[in-house]
């Protein structure tokens, strides 16, 4: 019999002894079990023990996280974390640097152990390594080990950063880019400032350095403007030529942009184009971030972590934040210098420095200009902008274009304003909806995601990203457009080619705006619809044998499903023309199937009927008993009766007839297609014949491939295997029992 499920077998070590192999009861208290692995080494004391794992992070074993421990774990006996923190901070405050330096190289390994880190700080554990740091006398690996205790130990949250600062942060040291590594700081962040500042300091100190400052930027606010004092994002780009600190220092630029006040975020413009950037953007602008980031970053020597293609996430979500103050403002239409910015866009397509002097007629030219222009109001163009999103972005983004690519701009203005009224492009209604589809597409003002690492390197290589992003995208779809020959109905069609087209293209990740440009032209339109075609067969890939047997077991009911839909269409009935009437005016009939699918009725009508006709007004009735066969197309009576239809192929594609007896038949030409096939796929089903039309075919593909996902659903994604797994042996015994009790 298994053994039971609170027995666990493990085996325990320590040092200089054989290792115990023990069942423990995890009944027992912990203490318990302490005391018997130390009487079986004749150990004294067994409260001064405790238990912790010997492989892997090596934590403290407690009585609330013993349920972890598995069959053939490896223990190790070791002190209590209580006499371990106690022993540690004695050494770490002797005067032996040797002793010293082993001591906080084992205590930045054990401060990851949250049972440690507890009883180490209920010791004043970080105050003590907080002086260390602030004493400026620590170098080397000493320091190393230092930052990384504290940094492991402030990580569990068991201080809060805000009361580490009355202790921790005494006074905010002054430091240049010039300080040397024997300079001293009063105020520890000054002190690890000062690291971060240092050019010498070792690799692995400044890498601890900046994660305690981002730590403190995202974890308290009072300690952002301590740091954001002592280091500006031009002393920290000098640091991203090291590949070693890259991580570190673009983690810290996210916190400090991230965290940074929206008066300093963020602030009120007016020019569009000649507008003071923020101090974010200006900061990027002035200290080369970009250009940096791209050259030893992304295109630098080695692959990039997850990590760093997070920060590189992080930075490129927060640089497009920049964009929702103006994305989420209002146009103003009583606002001059925003209509202004409107009379410039005209005044660049249609060169309106020959104005006519009379108002009326001023007013005129200008509604029919910003008609071509593609404004929805006419009239007062203003209003298109009071919506947001994209708000005042939409009307940035194309001044932007209409300045900086004229051409493009000009070109597309006035191609569209020269087609005909049906197939021309709004430019302004595109560009507002494009607009506000790349918002939502880079989820301009929404926060990073924990863990995503989509970045895009193009946006990494032009100063106006955004921008020339939107000016590649507005004539893509032109392009698009033009390609579909859409007319104004069709805009929503338009836009959603369109959106597929910029999606698909931003997952290849190009590396540049020209790379972007050429992948778009490879997606045209008929290449989206293409690739549409081939996405639907690959989603339907039912070729291994399960899946095939589980569709022919799924197939009768779904052809059940469409006989009884056919036979039911035939109860409602259906209208036909009869032929060989020249006359203007035409004459009907109508044809239904009875309700218990025993006969059909059938009589002429005067016109085509609304509805459903009743029974009692069709005169005619053939029992279904004697229809012999159903034939179509030229082998149909009527069919070769009249030659000069031969020459009609809609009709004799539509033609069917009932043979019955005595000899007679009966006659119909459906009204399109659809009918065609209800009748005959109805009237083969009640012969018990195979249904055979097109439509039946479509309609089982349709069917099944719905069926069959809602039946797999939770093994979407999951390799079925193409033969069943084998079936186990038999047990050598039979000696066993299942207890439900």
């Amino acid at each position: 019999m298994p053994p039971p499920s609170d027995i666990v077998k493990v085996a325990i070590e320590w040092p200089g002894a054989n290792a115990q192999l023990m069942e423990i009861d995890q009944k027992k208290p912990l203490s318990s079990i302490i005391r018997e692995v130390c009487d079986g080494w004749s150990l004294s004391g067994s409260e001064q023990f405790a238990l912790r794992y010997a492989d892997g992070p090596q934590l403290y074993i407690t009585e609330q996280s013993r349920s972890e421990i598995k069959n053939g774990t490896i223990l190790r006996l070791a002190i209590s974390s209580a006499r371990a923190a106690r022993q540690l901070l004695d050494r770490i405050q002797s005067h032996g640097i040797d002793s010293r330096l082993e001591a906080l190289k084992e205590l930045a390994k054990l401060s990851a152990d949250p049972t440690f880190a507890t009883e180490f700080i209920s010791m004043e554990g970080i105050g003590t390594l907080a002086r260390l740091v602030e004493s400026g006398t620590h170098f080397g690996e000493m320091l190393a080990f230092t930052l990384t205790a504290f940094l492991e130990l402030m990580d569990h949250g068991i201080v809060s950063w805000d009361l580490i600062s009355l202790s921790f942060i005494k006074q905010v040291g002054k430091v240049s880019v010039e300080c040397n590594r024997d300079c001293i700081i009063c105020g520890s962040v000054g002190e690890i400032a000062g690291y971060v500042n240092q050019p010498m300091v070792d690799v692995s100190i400044l890498q601890r350095s900046l994660a305690i400052l981002e730590s403190m930027v995202l974890n308290s606010h009072s300690l952002y403007h301590r740091v954001a004092q002592e280091i500006t994002v031009g002393q920290l780009i000098g640091h991203l030529s090291n590949q070693e600190i890259q991580t570190y220092a673009i983690a810290l630029i996210n916190a400090l942009f991230l965290k940074a006040p929206e008066d300093r975020r963020q602030e009120e413009h007016t020019n569009p184009l000649d507008q003071r950037l923020t101090e974010m953007a200006s900061t990027l602008a002035q200290k080369h971030l970009r250009s940096i980031i791209l050259n030893h970053v992304i295109r630098g020597n080695r692959p990039i972590k997850a990590e760093m293609a997070h920060q590189l996430y992080v930075l490129q979500v927060l640089t497009f934040n920049l964009l929702e103050e103006r994305m989420m403002t209002k146009m103003d239409p009583s606002d001059q210098a925003q209509r202004d910015i409107i009379f410039e866009l005209r005044r660049i397509a249609f060169d309106g420095e020959n104005d006519p002097s009379g108002t009326e007629k001023r007013k005129a030219m200008y509604t029919k200009d910003y008609k071509m222009l593609g404004f929805t109001n006419h009239v007062n163009p203003a209003m298109d902008f009071t919506q947001t999103p994209p708000g005042m972005l939409a009307l940035d983004n194309m001044l932007y274009l209409a300045k900086l690519h004229q051409d493009t701009y000009i070109r597309i203005v006035l191609e569209n304003s020269s087609r005909e009224d049906k197939h021309e492009c709004p430019f302004g209604r595109c560009a507002i909806e494009l607009t506000r589809m790349l918002c939502e597409i880079l989820q301009v003002g929404e926060l990073p995601n924990e863990g995503c690492n989509d970045y895009h390197p193009m946006f990494f290589t032009h100063d106006r990203a955004w921008e020339e992003f939107f000016c590649v995208c507005i004539q893509l779809l032109n392009k698009t457009w033009k390609e579909m020959r859409a007319t104004a109905e069709d805009f929503n069609k338009v836009m959603q080619v369109v959106r597929e087209q910029i999606t698909r293209t931003l997952a290849m990740k190009p590396s540049s705006l020209d790379q972007l440009k050429g992948k778009l032209r490879g997606l045209s339109y008929s290449e989206i619809l293409r690739l549409r075609q081939s996405e639907r067969m690959s989603q339907d890939d039912f070729q291994s044998p399960p899946i095939i047997e589980l569709r022919e077991r799924i197939q009768p009911e779904i052809l059940e499903l469409i006989k009884q839909q056919r036979l039911n269409r035939l109860c409602e009935g259906s209208c036909f023309r009869k032929l060989g009437n020249r006359r203007r005016q035409e004459k009907f009939w109508f044809c239904r199937l009875s309700l218990n699918h025993k006969v059909l009725h059938y009589g002429d009508l005067d016109e085509s009927p609304q509805g459903e006709v009743p029974f009692e007004l069709l005169t005619d009735k053939i029992p279904v008993s004697d229809i012999k066969s159903v034939v179509t197309g030229k082998d149909c009576p009527h069919m070769k009766e009249k030659s000069a239809l031969k020459q009609n192929k809609e009709v004799l594609e539509q033609a069917f007839s009932i043979l019955y007896d005595p000899d007679e038949n009966l006659n119909f030409v459906a009204p399109n297609k659809y009918e065609y096939c209800i009748w005959t796929d109805g009237l083969c089903a009640l012969l018990g014949r195979e249904m055979g039309s097109d439509l039946t075919r479509s309609d089982l593909d349709t069917l099944i491939s719905m069926e069959m996902k809602l039946r797999l659903l939770d093994l979407e994604n999951i390799t079925i295997p193409e033969a069943p797994p084998p079936v186990p042996k038999e047990p050598s015994t039979y000696n066993f029992t299942y207890n439900y009790g």
